[in-house]
């Protein structure tokens, strides 16, 4: 095989299996090639069909088939021009352009398909909460609660540009802290906006909805002004899945008290196995149970039912990769500029100061990557085939291997699959992979809950269609009293009560949530 290369105690678990049971997510974009560029131009590469809705409801329909648990939708709002100072690379090469916008098709693949997830990136930057909590609310209820939200904050200039009046995008740390803001809108209006049985539909009457279990939110911040009320009644789970793809300092603490599904990339264990630990600790420090947290990381597998076909696979592969277009999407990831640079020249000895940091990086946790010398034209080949990230190529036996690796060494959960051919590397693991999996154990026979919610089906836990109770937005959910009890007891807590200004029993509340975080 080749490998691009304190204390809580919670006891709402469900039941495990000796080993953990992986979660596979496909990693798709709205354009062709995604993190394989070039790899269009293959004769069995279908990708260049983004732009017809048949080719997403066939590629769901495939994906439930073969028991993928969701299908991880990544987007970019702008285009990969810091290489050559140009967009004209990506542009020619199809890095990651032409681009749609994800959102559009997922009602389409949800109405073929009944239990298959469907993960979303959209940034808080660029778009009101007020509107985007509609958006995500109304796909939420026309997919049968089967919408995650991967939360991004953006990192392109490019889209920056395009969307705030010409300016750059803020600072790092501001986009995180306007970031937090966000949340805290948007977890309002999809949960404290309604009260569960706001609906009535009383043709007696002639009431649609209790006006009087419909309530403004009255959010005034730094960065929002939000009185509402949220336009839509609560969907089936509420909030979307919350999904987070960054391991900055900020990212992590975002992760750690939002994130149900958690992204990284790394070509190692090594390059992720302190941040997934960093964010599991914060996450008990915050009260959350860190095994509810899922990471997922980014895998690339190219298999075959031999060595020799797999490596034949990859080489193929390989001749259909675009350098100029690797370096155009390696310029948008990383801000480094390769363009200066001769194909041969080894990187760790350039003059610039961001390249060397990345190169030693590199080395440091995956030294067997090209025996540790890294060319302009080693790094693009190496983006070719599955992007930044970790590509295994082999049999089903030894790439299984190699996830279980990942799992046992970084603690990942399981694996957001990048494909080098659409759908050919989804067939090959549906085929080859998945039957080697549930041979060890650690893939299941089929889905927790058939026709269930994202949620449900991601956590294992029927009945789970809301964010779990230690998770922020469960703290704010305003529920129908139950007989005997006041509202605070079913999710109204002692938090949400003061935050909105609501003179409920707080001080039970907060009692209650202790008792929850203590027993589950």
């Amino acid at each position: 095989m080749a490998v691009k290369d304190k204390s809580v105690s919670f006891s709402d678990e469900p039941p495990k299996t000796s080993k953990k049971r992986l979660i596979l997510n496909a990693f798709v974009e709205t354009c062709s090639g995604h993190q394989s560029p070039g790899l269009w131009k293959h004769p069995d590469d279908q990708s260049m069909n983004f732009n017809d809705v048949k080719h997403w409801v066939n590629l769901a329909k495939q994906l439930e088939a073969g028991g993928f648990h969701g299908m991880f939708i990544a987007d970019v709002l702008g285009g990969y021009d810091v290489y050559s100072s140009s967009l004209k690379p990506a542009i020619a090469s199809g890095a990651q352009w032409p681009v749609n916008e994800p959102l559009a098709m997922v009602s389409a693949m949800a109405a073929a398909t009944e239990s298959l997830g469907f993960g979303v990136t959209i940034s808080t930057s660029y778009e009101q909460p007020y509107h985007l909590a509609r958006r995500l609310s109304t796909v939420d209820h026309l997919s049968g609660g089967r919408l995650g939200w991967n939360i991004v904050t953006g990192y392109l200039n490019s889209a920056a540009r395009n969307l705030t009046n010409g300016a750059d995008q803020l600072e790092h740390d501001e986009r995180y802290a306007q970031c937090e803001e966000y949340m805290d809108v948007m977890y309002k209006l999809w949960n404290s906006s309604w009260r569960s049985d706001a609906v009535k539909l009383d043709r007696k009457t002639g009431v649609y909805t209790d006006p009087s279990l419909v309530r403004e939110i009255n959010h005034k911040g730094k960065y929002y002004t939000v009185p509402g009320p949220h336009m839509c009644q609560p969907s089936p789970q509420r909030t979307p899945v919350i999904m987070q793809a960054g391991t900055s300092k900020a990212g992590k603490a975002f992760a750690a008290q939002h994130a149900e599904g958690i992204f990284v990339s790394a070509h190692s264990t090594a390059g992720v196995k302190r941040s997934i630990a960093e964010i599991r600790a914060q996450a008990v420090e915050l009260g959350r149970d860190p095994k509810s947290i899922k990471v997922l990381a980014k895998f690339c597998p190219v298999l075959g039912r031999t060595k020799l076909e797999a490596d034949a696979k990859y080489e193929n592969y390989i001749q259909y990769g675009d350098s100029e277009g690797a370096l155009a999407l390696f310029g948008g990831w990383t801000g480094v500029d390769m363009a200066p640079y001769g194909d041969d020249e080894e990187l760790r000895y350039v003059t610039s100061n961001a390249i060397q940091s990345y190169i030693e990086s590199l080395i440091k946790t995956a030294p067997k990557i090209n025996g540790g010398k890294w060319t302009k034209k080693t790094l693009a080949e190496h983006i070719m085939v599955g992007g930044l990230g970790a590509t295994s190529v082999g049999t089903a036996e030894t790439v299984a291997d190699e996830m279980e690796r990942w799992v046992k060494e970084a603690d990942v959960d399981g694996f957001n699959i990048a494909y080098a051919l659409m759908p050919g590397t989804f067939t090959d693991v549906i085929e080859l992979l998945v039957p080697e999996l549930r041979k060890r154990g650690i893939f299941w026979s089929g889905y927790s809950v058939p026709g269930g919610t994202y949620r449900e089906n991601l956590l294992e836990r029927p009945g789970q269609t809301e964010p779990l109770s230690d998770h922020p937005a469960a703290k704010l959910i305003w529920r129908a009293p139950v007989l005997g009890k006041s509202s605070l007891v079913n999710g109204v807590d002692g938090h949400s009560s003061k935050v909105n200004g609501w003179h409920d029993e707080a001080e039970e509340g907060e009692k209650l949530d202790a008792v929850r975080m203590q027993f589950g």
